[in-house]
């Protein structure tokens, strides 16, 4: 597969949404600078008498557009880690600078907004509001983004057929599989068009044939948006196969930090989004 110049730009053509909006065509500049960088970053707590180090003098540097797998068993920090990146904990120690913000030196509103505005995150739970319809689980970043309520919509639904859902606007999370449910998810992170995603174990609830779908979707998304992903997953096999980088913690710690030559045998063409249930493509 060529590599792209820093100066090349991936455009995408014009096309037309379910819900009769017109989707622009994205140009986005391919990413050239540094996404994350963590100083020596630290996060102890207290657990009775004992101090956690649940983080512990990590440093590590994620270009932008980069695929990284943090990998470790339960309890070695990787989630942990990703909070801090998330901007959900502030470290003890050290510095957590994503895309030239120390986030340690934000106050709350800036957290917010740094979440709302750059970060885009999936967790294991599909985290979606029972009560809701599957688009405005996905708009509600925008509502409080203050977002009009025509212009949400159409992000919303923009969104939702990206991740191959189109046909399940006015769906209740509980009348959708795992696997749609997670491509709801993702589609929620991705309605702000994040320069970073987080995920954490994103698969964790989900058979192999709907863990292979998401993970489809998220590998497709960093190599045509350039989009960073910094993921959690205990699973060796499914970093080896997505992932162009891994990094390995224990008891807090960075243990390995080495580049995947096995990343080239996915394949580099756009992968289609999967249909829903009960639909064809």
């Amino acid at each position: 597969m060529a590599l792209r110049k820093p100066s090349d730009r991936l455009v995408y053509p014009r096309r037309f949404t379910s819900c009769g909006e017109q989707l622009d065509s994205m140009e986005i500049p391919w990413p050239n600078s540094l996404a994350v960088r963590t100083e020596s970053v630290s996060r102890h707590y207290q657990m009775g008498e004992s101090l956690v180090r649940a983080v512990d003098g990590i440093s590590i540097d994620i270009p932008a557009g980069e695929f990284v797998a943090l990998l470790g068993v339960s309890g070695s920090g990787k989630s942990s880690l990703l909070n801090l990146v998330a901007g959900l904990d502030r470290p003890t120690s050290g510095a957590v600078i994503v895309h030239g913000n120390n986030l340690a030196a934000l106050s709350r509103e800036q957290l917010a907004k740094y979440r709302l505005h750059t970060v885009g995150m999936v967790f294991q739970s599909f985290n979606l509001i029972s009560s809701m319809s599957l688009l405005e689980n996905v708009e509600l970043p925008m509502r409080f983004a203050e977002v009009n309520r025509r212009e949400r919509s159409a992000l919303a639904c923009r969104s939702l057929e990206r991740v191959g859902l189109s046909g399940r606007l006015s769906h209740r999370p509980m009348e959708l599989s795992g696997g749609e449910q997670q491509r709801a998810s993702l589609a929620r992170a991705l309605i702000n068009r994040p320069k970073l995603l987080l995920a954490d174990e994103p698969t964790g609830n989900l058979d192999s044939r709907n863990g292979t779908e998401i993970m489809e979707l998220i590998h497709s998304f960093n190599q045509s948006l350039g989009m960073t992903v910094l993921m959690v997953t205990h699973e060796q096999a499914l970093a080896e196969r997505y992932a162009g980088r891994m990094v390995h913690l224990a008891d807090g710690k960075l243990l390995d930090d080495v580049a995947n030559d096995d990343e080239s045998k996915i394949s580099s063409e756009p992968v289609q989004a999967p249909a829903p249930r009960g639909e064809t493509q």
